[in-house]
């Protein structure tokens, strides 16, 4: 076993001097009661116990003109422990439906499993992209009404449903940016600015559309200020575009958008505006209203389809109406006759396609049905009761931790580690902790304008008793560090599956195949 990656056994073995357990340690293995140790795929092959037997395949020359292989590397093994091994390793999973899952910036709330059922209906679920469209009239009636309750919540007129996550949507808001620029012949805006608190996709997608970055200084606030967005535009001859989230990766609304919005629109530069963090906004205010040209959506964070490993994501953008002609095509259109169809024709001055099809269709559908099954007193409440359930948090952990940046916060709370620091607990031994009280971490290290940030978003979906828990996890550590009680947060998990990594090791001597993984430990 790799001395990086350490297995528990310190509430696993029954007595480590037993030379009786000693002898027969191996062959019992790790499992304890309902905790069940499971070994890598290819640690459990039995070469003569393959899954299935299938007969033998006449020799015939591959038409790839490569060599025949004799072996291809997939480890055999039956069906019953194949079936096992993936049980076992969901079972040390933990996910949105296990608990609570206070990351910030990620917005990991419970999806509704009405949602799930409507995705699943025939109609939607059996469709094929390349059928007629007189045979998906539905769908695309579906897509059209997405569109338009998307218009709506963001006051921004036309809405692309293409983008297949947040990152995408990201580029296709920058790319439609970049080619309403080269149709109106302004060649001469490179510069994108971008405060320094942003998510990483944003100054990265900024490069990737070909323009430069420069950063705007937010840390003695935590928000944009009038004067460091004056610094940074100049005279704004080659400013192209400002990407900013509001509100922003700290959790704070941004005060001076409208003026500072104002001044962009007069150097003729855009406003691109990450939706990342709409969940705070949703039915309360409509981005367009605050000067956005552009924005992506999430749908997965907002209206609740599906996150991280259970995706796909979902990036819709929506533009201000100067910029509808140049968004991706194709759109959902209904035509007088009441039928629905993708349309092209913005072909000549739009940016083009985006991707094969027309997005991640059954994400349209949850994000439709969540929609629907709120109304829009219900996402007006979805937004409110995030916001307060992050101000009870803020509220009730301000006097343990340190609070860099004044409240009261949106969404999400963002505390450092400032006061524990000092002792000796970092960020970092925090979060473990949580993992130890059964509690995933929340956003740590992010976003970097400080040190020992952690970012806290406990979204609209969680009960007071699960963030009264949290919440007394945390003060837990905060006075037991005030009384010199730290040493026990350098150890924890002591009762996960694997115990804490040696993440400088880890770092710099990193096993990045199992076979070489394998054979270190047997040396």
């Amino acid at each position: 076993m790799s001395e990086v990656v350490k297995l528990n056994t310190q509430n696993t073995n029954p007595s480590a001097h037993d030379p009786v357990f000693e002898k027969y340690a191996a062959k019992i293995g790790a499992t304890r009661a309902l905790m069940q140790e499971e070994p890598l795929l290819f640690e459990k092959e039995q070469a003569d116990a393959p899954g299935v037997d299938l007969p033998e395949l006449e020799r015939k020359k591959p038409r790839t003109g490569l060599a025949i292989r004799d072996n291809i590397g997939l480890p055999q093994i039956k069906e019953p422990e194949v079936v096992r091994h993936f049980v076992r390793l969901s079972q040390q999973n933990y996910s949105i439906d296990t608990g609570f899952f206070p990351l910030g910036s990620c917005t990991m709330k419970h999806n509704p499993r009405l949602n799930e059922k409507l995705a699943r209906l025939k109609g939607f679920a059996h469709l094929h992209p390349m059928q007629p469209t007189a045979t998906t009239q539905g769908a695309l009636g579906l897509m059209y009404r997405l569109q338009n309750y998307l218009a709506d919540l963001s006051g921004l007129p036309a809405v692309c449903l293409t983008p297949a996550a947040g990152a995408h949507g990201e580029l296709a808001g920058m790319m439609t940016i970049r080619r309403a620029h080269e149709a109106h012949g302004n060649t001469h805006k490179k510069l994108v600015l971008v405060p320094d608190s942003a998510h990483g996709t944003n100054p990265a997608t900024a490069i990737m559309c070909g323009y430069q970055t420069k950063t705007i200084s937010t840390k003695e606030t935590g928000k944009l200020t009038l004067e460091a967005f004056k610094e940074a535009l100049g005279d704004g001859h080659d400013v192209a575009a400002m990407m900013v989230t509001n509100p922003n990766t700290c959790g704070l609304f941004e005060p001076e958008i409208d003026k500072i919005v104002e001044l962009l629109h007069k150097a003729g530069a855009y406003f691109y505006c990450d939706g990342a963090n709409f969940n705070a906004l949703v039915g309360k205010i409509r981005p367009g209203d605050f000067g956005v040209d552009v924005m992506h959506f999430n749908l997965h964070k907002t209206f609740s389809t599906p996150h991280g490993g259970g995706g796909p994501g979902s990036g819709p953008i929506g533009v201000c109406e100067a910029l509808r002609p140049y968004m991706p095509v194709p759109e959902v259109v209904r035509d007088e006759d009441d039928t629905y169809r993708l349309s092209m024709d913005r072909e000549d001055t739009s940016l083009g396609r985006l991707k094969g099809f027309q997005g991640q269709f059954g994400m349209h559908v949850r994000a439709l049905t969540y929609m629907l099954s709120h109304g829009a007193d219900g996402l007006k409440q979805v937004a409110e009761d995030a916001v307060l359930n992050a101000n009870y948090i803020l509220s009730q952990l301000k006097d343990d931790y340190h609070v860099p940046f004044a409240g009261p916060c949106m969404h999400e709370c963002l505390l450092t580690d400032k006061f524990q620091k000092d002792a000796g607990v970092t960020t970092s031994d925090i979060a473990k902790t949580l993992i130890e009280f059964g509690i995933h971490p929340m956003t740590v290290y992010f976003p970097l304008v400080l040190q020992g940030t952690m970012l806290i978003e406990p979204t609209e979906t969680e009960t007071k008793e699960s963030i009264d828990r949290f919440i007394a996890i945390m003060k837990m550590v905060a006075e037991k560090v005030r009384g010199g009680e730290t040493d026990i947060f350098h150890d924890y998990p002591l009762s996960s599956p694997r115990r804490r990594l040696d993440e400088v090791t880890a770092a710099r001597h990193p096993k990045l195949r199992w076979s070489a993984a394998k054979d270190q430990a047997a040396e």
